[in-house]
């Protein structure tokens, strides 16, 4: 499971209304068929217009300053292996994504009218997505990018031959072409993976837009303050404040263990995927703890994550954490974590 939180835009003043974000979670719904659609729900309500989110988001900001986000976006991604205990990927996300949300509220450290912040206090919609493409930050499009900046100049060198400018075989250019279409070493059926190209497989995940103020439109309810949890005293009264995103992620993945009956490895959890970036060793450690048909689980899961896997497994904790930190000293890119914000 991945979560992202994320503010409407990073950086200077956020736009006064949610109408272009709305619109780019409605891009898969162009083209297709009503039966085909997927609509913007909420915790009570299903099938719920464009119109009507930009509305309610758009009118409930009151007292935000241009230099604070209107709402914050959530992206759920569940993994492939999560995704092949659902039954029904639309139907059984969306009652995933209000028991989510029953986690997001009670992660918040805070106090509306003297009682602690419930479901009935938030204002969000979601929407279900079943398509993804390739990003130029994923690691199949950078590994492949000097297959592609070869290609791409051999095909300027082909252009230049066929309009005079330009001498030498136009033959042996596409043939060299056709081999490093073939020996880059991300493919997809058949084809050199490249940035924009369709993921294929199940890909479904949610996007979910929180409004940043409650449903009273009265009290501020941050998912990116920098407060974990902690007790104020503001004007002679004490005051909560903070949300605690370690609580949230974690509940996440317990509801989703819970709701669907997942058994989850420990490779997946997010306190793992935690420690691998803040406490390698202790990640190493713990993974070499267990069972042998676990910890086999666990390496073909970092495998197919991007984790770096050792050649042989060391004999010893000390020589795991020696392998380990030469290979991050390397410079490996670890693409595993499960919040922009937060780790």
């Amino acid at each position: 499971m991945y979560i992202t939180i994320t503010p409407q835009k990073l950086g200077g003043n956020y736009s006064q209304s949610s109408a272009d974000f709305v619109g780019y979670l409605e891009k898969e719904n162009e083209n297709l068929g009503q039966r085909d659609m997927e609509h913007f729900f909420n915790h009570y309500d299903e099938g719920i217009s464009p119109d009507e989110v930009i509305r309610e988001i758009d009118g409930n900001g009151a007292k935000l300053k241009k230099t604070e986000p209107k709402f914050y976006s959530i992206t759920v991604s569940p993994s492939k292996y999560e995704l092949n205990r659902l039954q029904n990927s639309s139907k059984d996300l969306k009652k995933y994504t209000r028991e989510l949300m029953k986690d997001y509220v009670k992660s918040f450290n805070r106090e509306i009218n003297g009682h602690p912040v419930n479901i009935a206090d938030i204002k969000y919609y979601a929407k279900i997505e079943h398509q993804r493409a390739f990003k130029g930050t994923d690691r199949q499009v950078r590994e492949n990018q000097p297959y592609a900046t070869k290609i791409l100049q051999l095909k300027n060198e082909v252009r230049n031959i066929q309009n005079g400018s330009m001498e030498g075989s136009i033959k042996s250019r596409k043939k060299e072409i056709a081999r490093l279409e073939r020996d880059a070493p991300h493919q997809q059926d058949g084809k050199r993976i490249v940035q924009g190209m369709p993921k294929g497989g199940n890909q479904s995940h949610i996007h979910i837009i929180v409004s940043r103020k409650d449903a009273s439109n009265s009290f501020s309810l941050s998912p990116g303050s920098k407060y974990k949890a902690s007790d104020v005293e503001m004007n002679g009264k004490k005051i909560k404040r903070g949300f605690d995103r370690d609580k949230f992620f974690d509940r996440a993945e317990k509801t989703f263990d819970k709701t669907f009956g997942y058994r989850r490895n420990f490779a997946e959890t997010y306190k793992a995927r935690k420690d691998f970036i803040k406490n390698p060793k202790i990640y190493f450690a713990s993974l070499m703890k267990l069972p042998t048909n676990e910890r086999a689980i666990a390496f073909r899961i970092m495998g197919k994550s991007g984790i770096p896997i050792m050649p042989s497994i060391p004999t010893n904790k000390a020589q795991l954490a020696l392998k380990l930190f030469n290979q991050l000293r390397k410079g490996i890119d670890i693409a595993v974590r499960s919040s922009s914000i937060g780790i």
